[in-house]
């Protein structure tokens, strides 16, 4: 009697070359906003989790001892440019006596140091307004990034110290890093692919099920981890609707290259014997037969064959432990849409 199978039809695509590797979430960018100098917080500009421009206003601090110290220094500075436009034209009166020997030489070098120490002082109280000023914006601490903040660590009325407490922390999420690892062996594929053209890397969910986001492979790391024989890839993402966020755990599908026109079956029919992998194809006649296959690579139930079969021809996807080769078959299913493009083949095009 005839043994029952189930078949399916080889169909040929064009079929991503992927390697995987688990990865994580990284930040563009990373600052603990601290405070340059001592002071009282009067106000707290932001929500938590609100997103920020660079220059934004976080925290304002109180900056009237600032403020008081500037003008003084303005005061003094005001002060010392008078005494040295005096000493400037008692230099110039002795320049004109001293021709006429009415003043000794010594006396009119004597003025000519007065006026030089009468510019370095006024030089160094332009550079205390300078200080003063700086420590007056100071108080108005801004983001220094693109990003979103977290939670402060600090309320109103909190007295604090420069660069010490964390005030708040801003992470740029817009571009945004996925960094995963891969086995040593495949360094030179990788970069033999990466001479070739920009590689495509896909962010899939923790189960790996679902496709987040596509982006683009920036570098190899440049030591392999001896401890795991693997070696980390940073692949950026433009993250614009904010669907991966730092210290997520992902899958990442490194696009190697897309082979065209390559045959595809339902991996149910690819077995291992002891000779390697095989199917058995049903010919007209519905006798099988015993053809060895070199598979390139299986993603979602589907197999990519490099050999072994044909584009057109059925193969045996349920049934196998009845056959032998030229048994004869009877088909009692053939699955309509085995051979649909799964999610993964079809992601290099998606948008």
């Amino acid at each position: 009697a005839a043994a029952p199978v189930a078949v399916a039809v080889a169909e040929s695509k064009d079929v991503p070359i992927i390697l995987r590797g688990l990865g994580s979430v990284a930040a563009y960018a990373t600052v603990d906003v601290k405070s340059r100098v001592v002071g009282n917080i009067i106000k707290i500009n932001f929500r938590e989790g609100q997103a920020v421009k660079a220059g934004d206003l976080l925290i304002q601090l109180d900056p009237r001892p600032y403020e008081a110290v500037l003008a003084q220094a303005k005061a003094t500075l005001a002060r010392d440019q008078a005494n040295l436009e005096n000493a400037r034209k008692d230099l110039a009166r002795y320049a004109k006596l001293v021709k006429g020997n009415y003043v000794s030489q010594q006396q009119y070098a004597g003025q000519q140091a007065t006026v030089n120490e009468g510019e370095a002082t006024v030089a160094l109280d332009q550079s205390a307004i300078d200080a003063a000023r700086l420590n007056v914006e100071y108080c108005s601490i801004t983001s220094p990034i693109n990003g979103i903040v977290g939670i402060r660590q600090v309320d109103i009325g909190n007295l604090v110290q420069p660069n010490t407490q964390n005030l708040v922390v801003v992470t740029q999420i817009k571009p945004i890093y996925v960094i995963f690892t891969v086995p040593e062996t495949d360094i030179d594929r990788i970069r033999d692919a990466m001479h070739k053209q920009t590689l495509q890397v896909l962010a899939f969910d923790s189960a790996d099920e679902k496709q987040i986001t596509q982006g683009v492979l920036e570098l190899i790391d440049n030591q392999v981890d001896q401890s795991t024989g693997t070696v980390r890839l940073k692949a950026q993402f433009a993250n614009a609707d904010e669907s991966l966020w730092p210290g997520e755990f992902v899958n990442a599908h490194l696009v190697l290259e897309v082979e065209r026109n390559m045959v595809v079956i339902p991996s149910d029919a690819v077995q291992t014997g002891p000779h390697g992998q095989f199917v058995y194809v049903v010919h007209e006649d519905d006798t099988v037969e015993m053809r060895p296959v070199v598979v390139a690579q299986t993603e979602r139930n589907q197999s990519a064959l490099r050999s072994g079969v044909a584009s057109g021809e059925r193969v045996v996807v349920a049934g196998q432990l009845n056959l032998a080769p030229g048994v004869k078959v009877r088909v009692t299913q053939f699955p309509g849409g085995v051979l649909a493009q799964s999610p993964r083949a079809s992601a290099p095009n998606r948008k």
